[in-house]
C-alpha cells in the first residue's frame, strides 16, 4: 500500500483515493513572469515523478499543474517590457515548456489551465463566501474573514493568536481584521481587470487555485502538492476559502517539497544566488539535474552545487555504462556449460521488492535509487563472468530491461545507451583505431598507444582497459 506524509495531519497516511483505481493530482505550477529556476524545477520534477509511479503501479492519474499568469509580478513585468499581459505571459510559458523539455516533464495527459481562463469560476466561489457571510465587500474589494472558518491553520500549525503576534501583517485600514485576505481586487489605473457584481477588478492569487482545482477534479481530490514556502498563506488560504464556498474536503492529502540550497545558503533572490534553470542546462545535461533532484528524499533539503551536478554525471554515466556492458555480454556467444547467473536473478527479485517497499514509503526516490545501484553492481559482477549460457543471457537482459524501465519510466531520466560519436567519428572508426591501439600494446609500443587514447579522449570517447577487451563510451 502506498503511504504518503500528509502535510495536513503529520503524519504517514495509507493512500485511499477518492474514486478507486483512480488518482487526482493538483500541483501549484509557477507565475510565468520570469524564466524558471531550479527552485520551480525541483517540484516539477518530483511530482512528475509521483504520477510516474502511481501510474506505474496501475492507477489512472488526472494530473492539473497551473499557471498563475496574473498578480502584481505579472502586471509589473508587462509595464516593465512595455507588454501587454498576455504577451508577457505567452512569452515566459513558451519558455517554460523550452527549459522542462529538457528536463522530461511527462506532458502527454496534463492539464495545465491557466488563472485568466477561470476568472468565471472564480467570481462564482466568491459570490458563495459573499452570500454565505465568510467574505464581505469593501469598496470594490473582497476580504476572506478568516475567524469565520475555525479550522484555519490545520495545515500550518497556526492559530490565529499566533498569527497576530508573530507574523508580519500588511496594515489595511479597510480589513474587518488584520489576517483577512483579498478574494477580490478593485480595478486600478493601467492595470487588467474584468467584470464582476462589485465592479471592475482582478483576482487575488489564492482563489485562483481554488477555482482551477475545483473545475478540473471536483470538491473532493487525493493530492494537492507544492513547496513547503506555500503552506502559508497560500495553501492555507485555499483550504479555508474552498471548504467554505463549494464544501467537501478539498484535497485529501498535502504533499510539500522542501526547498533548495545554494552552495550551502537557502535559495533567495536577495543572496544573489539565484539560478536560472535555462543557465545550469547550458552546462548540464537535463538527466542529470533530473537524477540530482531524485537523488535526496523529496521532503529534506537539497544541496545545490556544480560539485554535486558532477558527481551525479559520473553517477549516470556508471549506471549507462553498467548497461552498455551488460548488453555486449548478453550479445556474445553462449556456451551451455557457461555460468546462468542465478545470483543475478536473485538480485532483481529482491531488488524490485526493496525498490516498490521504498517509492510506496512517501515516494523514497533516494533509497529507490540505492536499490537500484545495487543492482548494477550486482550486474557488473554478471557481465565480469567469462561465459555464460542462454539463461544467463535472459538474466542480463531482464535486469537491464527492469533498470532502464525503471530509470526511464519512472524517474524519467533518459540513458543514452548508444555509441554515438560527432564530427567525423563512427563507430566503426572508433573500433578500428582500438584496434591498432591494441596491436601496438602487444608491441609494447606504449607511446602510440598512449597518443591514440589521449587524442580520442580528446574527442570525447573514454577507453577502459579490460581483462579480455577494450570498451569505449561517449563522454558527456
Amino acid at each position: 500500500m502506498i503511504k504518503i506524509y500528509n502535510t495536513l495531519t503529520g503524519k504517514l497516511d495509507p493512500f485511499v483515493p477518492v474514486e478507486e483505481g483512480k488518482v487526482s493530482m493538483y500541483v501549484c505550477g509557477p507565475t510565468v513572469y520570469n524564466y524558471i529556476h531550479v527552485g520551480n524545477a525541483r517540484p516539477a520534477i518530483f511530482f512528475d515523478t509521483v504520477r510516474r509511479w502511481f501510474e506505474y503501479s496501475g492507477y489512472k492519474v488526472t494530473y492539473v499543474q497551473n499557471f498563475t499568469d496574473v498578480d502584481d509580478k505579472m502586471i509589473k513585468r508587462a509595464n516593465e517590457e512595455h507588454i501587454s499581459l498576455k504577451e508577457v505571459a505567452d512569452k515566459y510559458i513558451a519558455a517554460y515548456f523550452e527549459d522542462t523539455a529538457r528536463i522530461n516533464l511527462k506532458e502527454e495527459g496534463m492539464i495545465r489551465p491557466k488563472a485568466t481562463e477561470n476568472i468565471k469560476e472564480m467570481i462564482e466561489i466568491v459570490e458563495e463566501l459573499v452570500q454565505n457571510g465568510h467574505a464581505y465587500v469593501v469598496d470594490g474589494d473582497v476580504y476572506f474573514r478568516v475567524k469565520s472558518y475555525d479550522e484555519y491553520g490545520a495545515l500550518s500549525k497556526k492559530n490565529t493568536e499566533d498569527l497576530l503576534n508573530g507574523v508580519r501583517i500588511d496594515v489595511n485600514e479597510q480589513k474587518e481584521d488584520p489576517l483577512d485576505f483579498a478574494l477580490w481586487k478593485k480595478a486600478k489605473e493601467g492595470e487588467p481587470s474584468w467584470e464582476s457584481p462589485w465592479g471592475k477588478g482582478r483576482p487575488g492569487w489564492h482563489i485562483e487555485c481554488s477555482a482551477m482545482s475545483g473545475r478540473y477534479l471536483g470538491k473532493t481530490f487525493d493530492i494537492h502538492g507544492g513547496g513547503e514556502d506555500l503552506i502559508f498563506p497560500h495553501h492555507e488560504n485555499e483550504i479555508a476559502q474552498s471548504r467554505c464556498s463549494v464544501g467537501g474536503e478539498f484535497a485529501r492529502y498535502w504533499m510539500h517539497n522542501r526547498y533548495i540550497n545554494i552552495d550551502g545558503e537557502k535559495m533567495s533572490k536577495s543572496l544573489g544566488n539565484f539560478k536560472l534553470l535555462r543557465d545550469i542546462l547550458k552546462h548540464y545535461d537535463g538527466n542529470v539535474l533530473r537524477l540530482f533532484i531524485l537523488s535526496s528524499h523529496y521532503r529534506k533539503i537539497v544541496d545545490f552545487s556544480d560539485k554535486e551536478l558532477d558527481q551525479t554525471k559520473v553517477a549516470l554515466e556508471r549506471i549507462e555504462n553498467a548497461l552498455v556492458t551488460a548488453l555486449e555480454k548478453a550479445g556474445s556467444a553462449t556456451a551451455p556449460e557457461g555460468d546462468s547467473l542465478e545470483e543475478l536473478r536473485g538480485d532483481l527479485v529482491s531488488c524490485k521488492e526493496k525498490f516498490k517497499e521504498t517509492m510506496d514509503e512517501d515516494f523514497n526516490t533516494a533509497q529507490g535509487l540505492g536499490v537500484v545501484f545495487e543492482l548494477i553492481r550486482s550486474l557488473n559482477r554478471a557481465s565480469s563472468v567469462e561465459k555464460i549460457n542462454a539463461e544467463g543471457k535472459e538474466a542480463l537482459e531482464e535486469a537491464v530491461n527492469y533498470i532502464k524501465t525503471i530509470l526511464e519510466d519512472v524517474l524519467g531520466v533518459t540513458l543514452k545507451l548508444k555509441k554515438e560519436v560527432s564530427g567525423d567519428l563512427t563507430a566503426s572508426l572508433v573500433e578500428l583505431l582500438i584496434e591498432v591501439r591494441n596491436d601496438a600494446r602487444a608491441k609494447k609500443d606504449w607511446a602510440a598507444s598512449d597518443k591514440i587514447r589521449d587524442e580520442l579522449d580528446k574527442l570525447g570517447v573514454k577507453l577502459k582497459d579490460g581483462k579480455d577487451k577494450t570498451v569505449w563510451t561517449i563522454l558527456k
